[in-house]
């Protein structure tokens, strides 16, 4: 089973890696062989397939693989770290590898580090999507503010990313879990996910209705989104010292440093993949969803293999929040 969202579809559009790409950026599946090297898992494993890190900046080494040095050439530029290929044509051409997998595939070569063993309890079938953007949401919650159960949050964009992070912010046990989104796409999941307050921007004004949900502003922002009027107004709706943390992909934005950020001790971040250390999130996010406290299947839609461009178009409509690709239907 593989899976395919909005990031692979940037990458079918050439915006990210050199073309001729097997694309794929999360997937799940059974361990068929493992190199004489590899110690974490064996055949027979079922596993998650997360992005790409070297294992030994400091970054990697100090806990924070999603922060790696070498993030965008492992998972962007196509080729392993030591600068092969390992995939290529019938005629020998080298064909790109997305985010060190190629999950959009019936076997996948993987770098161990890709690699994330988990409870074979658990449907394999609804696993894929923990690898990038499920964890993305929910560790920038989790992994990197750790808030307090008096913190609140909103969070802007509740597709996929933003609705994991509501539902960390329920583990989290927070004060106020605001979710944000326009014409009240998803609001009602994100209430029935742990939102407290909802706000339809397309009819609301964001800062006015966060305010008025928490008159002092909130902790913490999360933006999926990547619009920089939609930023603003989620840095002008924190409290004083809180953080606006940027996980979508965005353009420009034009700030005031001393008015936005400075006066107020406010701060603004980007967290790439949640800061997680997927090898043992991702395992935890599997024991929150066993014990009911993170109900990721609620966002999931599958399709076979051959409607694949099927599952891209409901993805682009925001017709289906999270596609996972069927490749080996017979996969348990």
């Amino acid at each position: 089973m593989r899976k395919g969202c909005h990031t692979d579809a940037i990458g079918r559009d050439g915006a990210t890696t050199p073309l001729p790409v097997a694309l794929g950026h999360e997937g799940a599946g059974v361990v068929e062989k493992v190199g004489k090297n590899v110690t974490s898992v064996q055949p027979r494993d079922h596993v998650v397939l997360s992005f790409s890190y070297c294992g030994h900046c400091y970054n990697c080494e100090h806990g924070h693989p999603g922060m790696c040095e070498h993030f965008n050439e492992l998972n962007f530029s196509g080729i392993n770290y030591d600068g092969s290929h390992r995939l290529h044509m019938p005629d020998g051409q080298d064909i790109s590898t997305f985010f060190g997998q190629s999950s959009f595939a019936d076997h996948v070569v993987a770098d161990e580090h890709n690699v994330v063993k988990v409870d074979s309890n658990v449907d394999i079938n609804l696993l894929g999507p923990l690898g990038c953007g499920i964890q993305t949401g929910a560790g920038t919650v989790l992994n990197y503010l750790k808030p307090k159960p008096e913190d609140t949050i909103a969070i802007l964009g509740v597709g996929a990313v933003g609705l994991s992070a509501v539902m960390a912010a329920k583990v989290a046990n927070m004060k106020h879990i605001i979710a944000v989104n326009r014409n009240g796409n998803h609001l009602d999941l994100a209430r029935e996910l742990g939102a407290t307050e909802v706000i339809d921007n397309s009819v609301e004004d964001t800062e006015e209705a966060i305010r008025k949900a928490v008159p002092r502003g909130v902790t913490y922002v999360i933006d999926t989104i990547g619009n920089s009027g939609v930023i603003l107004s989620g840095i002008h709706s924190l409290a004083p010292a809180g953080e606006c943390v940027l996980v979508g992909v965005g353009g420009e934005i034009k700030l005031n440093l001393m008015n936005d950020l400075l006066l107020e001790s406010k701060k603004l971040s980007g967290v790439v993949e949640g800061d997680s250390q997927p090898q043992s999130f991702i395992p935890q996010l599997v024991k929150y969803y066993q014990e009911g406290r993170f109900p990721f299947d609620k966002l999931i839609k599958t399709y076979d293999f051959e409607n694949i461009n099927q599952a891209f178009n409901d993805s682009a409509k925001g017709e289906v929040i999270k596609p996972v690709i069927k490749i080996n239907p017979d996969l348990q």
